[in-house]
């Protein structure tokens, strides 16, 4: 993961500096310390392994031993991982594991929310770009570990033709013809995804087909209901714009395959963790 990497660095050049100064101000240099990660609030835990690469990075004579994994339902004391070595290092560490697994934790708890209300259903959680900037691989991780399914990552891995693309293109069927000339001319193998607002969209999209999956958006119960019938299992289908905890089951039993959620990554609480000295 080269973006993780690169994320390390500028969290660890954005933090220290050119030094802890706390740190090298009134610890002796070769003073060596122990702390673990103490959970202060229910939820589901991410940002373990993350937390192995930052100490590892700052001090790789730290000694990380790992008590509960990434994913696992975590309660109020728990311990999560012991990291002993270097106190300089653990405490240049602290507040960049903390930051990242404090959000992480959030997103991943957040999702498994999500995912908890669907259980029984085959319709799987989705992912938005609507995360940090800069920070997307993490939140997407944290999606992951919370039981959620990863959208594309970006504009390069996936064709998704939304609404302004349509209205900017001249219409859908200009939209789509055009997106698979591109593909064919430059010879880029991507899944296409169109947005339909409403049942007309919908059928001009079926009449021209070519694609991989349909976003229905903003539907009613109803016409998410007769899309999906229409649609017959010929493309994904996946239902976006407007959808809570207390209206997710519903769609999902309107037999979409994917509900996308953007408030998984951006309305979220981060979870209450701490790195205590022991």
């Amino acid at each position: 993961m080269n973006c993780t990497n690169d994320l390390i660095d500028i969290a660890i050049k954005e933090d220290i500096g050119d030094g802890d100064h706390t740190s090298l101000s009134c610890i002796p240099r070769n003073a060596i310390g122990k702390a673990h990660l103490l959970v202060k609030e229910k939820g589901i835990i991410a940002g373990v392994e993350l937390a192995k690469k930052i100490f590892k990075k700052i001090d790789s004579s730290l000694n990380f031993k790992q008590l509960i994994a990434d994913g696992n339902i975590v309660n109020i004391n728990d311990i999560v991982f012991i990291v002993e070595g270097s106190s300089h290092s653990i405490l240049q560490a602290e507040r960049l594991v903390l930051n990242f697994m404090q959000r992480m934790s959030g997103i991943a708890s957040n999702t498994n929310n999500y995912v908890k209300l669907l259980d029984g259903l085959n319709t799987k959680i989705l992912d938005t770009r609507k995360t940090t900037p800069g920070l997307r691989e993490i939140e997407k991780w944290a999606v992951k570990i919370g039981g959620g399914t990863n959208h594309r990552m970006g504009l390069y891995d996936m064709i998704m033709i939304k609404d302004n693309h349509i209205d900017y293109a001249g219409g859908i069927k200009e939209a789509i013809s055009s997106t698979q000339k591109y593909l064919n001319k430059n010879n880029k193998k991507l899944k296409i995804e169109v947005e339909a607002r409403n049942l007309t969209e919908l059928n001009e999209i079926l009449v021209i087909g070519g694609i991989h999956r349909i976003m229905l958006d903003n539907f009613s119960f109803d016409d998410i209901r007769t899309a999906v019938s229409l649609i017959d299992g010929k493309y994904e289908t996946e239902a976006s714009g407007g959808i809570t905890k207390k209206t997710i089951r519903k769609y999902a039993e309107c037999g979409v395959d994917y509900i996308s959620i953007g408030a998984l990554t951006h309305q979220i609480n981060s979870i209450d963790l701490s790195l205590k000295a022991i």
